[in-house]
Order: structure tokens, then C-alpha cells, then sequence
């Protein structure tokens, strides 16, 4: 009897063991399942973190670039925040079916001259670093008459302020070197509208100015990086 309790505890012992190093084993491989879905999640949420870090920072720009072009000059332009545009301030006056600058008074035409000077100035005046460029639509509108032809008119019109601005061939790369032109006509029916909506009402310029940021998450990341070797090499 006692060889066999003897054998029998060798054998409890044995299974015991056994067990022992299978659970160790079970456990090790949790563990490292475990550690390396961590190390994962980590790293996705960093990544994520930092997206949103660079989308934060891009915003920020944004609503510095939109604050400033509220400093237009109030003299020519009131800005309407809710449609995010500057109106022209003067009176235009062109003739029916007319789209010639010549036909207005020398008076009206250089309140429009000064209204092209001071909206060149505001623009050569913003931050044109950090890929920054600016998109200007120059929006013609027109009277809500019914006429057939008020959306080709109001662009023609558009046209016509542009190369009153800035010459019958504007080289805008060498004008506003940041920013891009773009013209279109908005006939009877762009907004926003002055009430009541009657002739000769909305014979009128509207220009909205559009800050275009390309690639701020890459720059952002680079400049880090950047900043990040030059503290190592001076270590």
C-alpha cells in the first residue's frame, strides 16, 4: 500500500505539474495577445490623435484667415457673415443691357477703382505662407425682371470688373500671387438679395473670398519631425 500512495502522489504531482505549465503557458499567450492588441489600439489612437491635432490646427488657420478678411475696407465693402460675402458698396449703375464700365460716371468708377485697390491690398496683406492660397469669386447679380439674358449679363458684368481691376489680360500671378480669380454670374437669383427683390435692386457685385489650405497635416508633421532632429542634434 504504501508503494502504491507513494506512486499515487507521483502521479498527482506529475498531472499537477503538468497542469501548471499548461495554464503558465495559456497565461503567456494571453499575455501577449493582449499586450500586442494594446500596442495596437495605441498606436491607432495616437495616429488618430495626431489627425485630429493637424485637423485642429488647420481649423485654427481658417478662422484666422476668415477674421482678417472681416477687416476688408467698410468704406467699399459690408461683409455678410451668414453667406460668408462682401458686397460692393457702391451704387452700380449700368444701362439696360449693358455691360460696359465706360458707361458709368467717372465718379462711380473711381469708387470701383478704390474698391480694386483696397481689396488688392487686403489680399497681398494675408499670410501666404504654410500653403496657404485664396480663391476670389467676383459674383455678378442682376434685377429679378424676368429677362432671359440676366445670368449671361450678370457674368459679362462680372468679366468687366475683373479687367477693370486688374486689365483686359490680368496676369494675376504677378498681381495677387497668392490668390486665384474666378468669375461667374448669379443672374436673378445668387444670394443673399436686398428686400424688396424689385428693379433696379441686386444690380450689384458680391465678392467672396475663399482661403484654400492644402496639406497642413503633412506640413504640421514635418515641422515636428524637423523640430525633433534639430533638439537631438544638439544634444
Amino acid at each position: 500500500m504504501s508503494k502504491l500512495t507513494e506512486k499515487k502522489k507521483d502521479f498527482f504531482w506529475l498531472s499537477y505539474s503538468d497542469l501548471m505549465t499548461s495554464l503558465f503557458f495559456v497565461m503567456l499567450v494571453l499575455f501577449v495577445l493582449v499586450y500586442t492588441l494594446q500596442s495596437s489600439m495605441i498606436a491607432e489612437l495616437d495616429a488618430k490623435n495626431k489627425q485630429l491635432n493637424a485637423a485642429q490646427v488647420e481649423l485654427d488657420k481658417i478662422k484666422e484667415i476668415e477674421k482678417s478678411l472681416e477687416n476688408i475696407d467698410s468704406t467699399y465693402f459690408v461683409y455678410n457673415s451668414d453667406f460668408k460675402k462682401h458686397i460692393l458698396k457702391i451704387n452700380v449703375s449700368f444701362k439696360t443691357l449693358s455691360s460696359n464700365m465706360m458707361d458709368m460716371s467717372d465718379t462711380i468708377r473711381n469708387q470701383i477703382k478704390g474698391a480694386g485697390i483696397s481689396l488688392r491690398n487686403l489680399m497681398n496683406s494675408l499670410p501666404a505662407k504654410e500653403n496657404v492660397r485664396y480663391l476670389i469669386v467676383i459674383e455678378g447679380q442682376a434685377s429679378r425682371d424676368g429677362a432671359p439674358i440676366n445670368d449671361i449679363l450678370s457674368y459679362q458684368r462680372a468679366v468687366s470688373l475683373r479687367n477693370f481691376w486688374f486689365g483686359n489680360n490680368p496676369d494675376l500671378n504677378q498681381v495677387l500671387p497668392n490668390c486665384e480669380v474666378i468669375i461667374a454670374g448669379s443672374g436673378q437669383y445668387g444670394v443673399p438679395r436686398i428686400q424688396p427683390d424689385t428693379p433696379p435692386a441686386n444690380q450689384r457685385f458680391l465678392i467672396t473670398i475663399i482661403p484654400k489650405i492644402g496639406e497642413m497635416e503633412k506640413q504640421t508633421t514635418n515641422s515636428k519631425l524637423n523640430a525633433h532632429a534639430s533638439h537631438n542634434n544638439t544634444k
